[in-house]
């Protein structure tokens, strides 16, 4: 696999992850697309190590925010402001690992990575997405964000687990008909990515771990790739938190269905 195609990957993942454009069918499309290899689990792995060090580096404070609760919970101070947050956090990423699993030991994982799956799912989930951001309220924001918030967001992140979907839009999207304000909505659903990431990102090395195919070359692939991510993905990160200041997510809608309608075209 070149460095050039690893970098290509990576970019892709960063500028996807965070958009709701679903990043996992992007990376499952590039190799249909320029008829190539699947890139395999350790690179995938490694894009999404990079996106992770993005999300928490670029909202810093609200991470730091997380790591106190985790300690207050573990010391059992549960009435902590910090610690309410980690709880609900938690909470919201169980349906998404107990799909997951689900999906793993049914065997469903490598039959949904189909480009006429991805096709409906990025067109379907796009008109969702526009209903909710065009006749939902904005009249909460992130300190609202409650125990019944986290457990709807996260049935909707578990979905996105289908390809496709995206796991960013269908939070954003759960999150508008909650009636969120789109920054404090996405900013949501960006905070719920950092413990759905850790989880996927440990199902991921025990694959690799199983195969045991890990070489030196690989392993410098994979660092390139992650560096590669994570930058792409502060980038996309901030041209989004940008642009929801004074914008819907009506192009991202556009983009979904046009692509969409683009691969019923070449593999239906």
């Amino acid at each position: 696999m070149s460095i050039f195609y690893i970098l290509f990957l990576a970019i892709v993942q960063g500028l996807t992850e965070f958009l709701p454009v679903s990043s996992s069918a992007h990376l499952i499309l590039a190799p249909y697309l320029m008829n190539v290899p699947d890139q395999g689990y350790e690179i995938d792995l490694a894009v999404h190590v990079g996106s992770l060090f993005a999300v928490m580096i670029f909202f810093k404070r609200e991470t730091l925010n997380l790591i106190q609760g985790a300690i207050d919970t573990a010391l059992l101070r549960f009435n902590t402001p910090a610690s309410k947050f980690f709880i609900r956090l938690v909470i919201a990423t169980i349906p998404v690992i107990l799909f997951g699993l689900v999906l793993k030991f049914a065997g469903l994982i490598d039959a949904l990575r189909s480009p006429k799956i991805i096709a409906c799912t990025m067109i379907f989930f796009g008109i969702i997405l526009y209903i909710a951001d065009k006749f939902s309220s904005e009249d909460r924001v992130e300190t609202e964000w409650n125990l019944r918030d986290a457990i709807i967001m996260g049935l909707w992140q578990a979905v996105a687990l289908i390809p496709g979907t995206s796991r960013s839009g269908a939070t954003v999207t759960s999150a508008r008909f909650l009636g969120f304000d789109r920054r404090d909505g996405a900013k949501i659903a960006m905070l719920m990515s950092i413990p759905t990431i850790l989880a996927g990102g440990a199902l991921l090395s025990l694959q690799i771990i199983k195969s045991g195919n890990v070489d030196t070359a690989l392993l410098k692939s994979a660092g390139i790739a992650a560096i590669a991510s994570f930058f792409a993905a502060i980038l996309a990160l901030s041209l989004m938190m940008k642009f929801l200041k004074s914008a819907d997510f009506t192009p991202y809608v556009i983009y979904r269905i046009c692509l969409g309608i683009l691969l019923l075209y070449i593999f239906w």
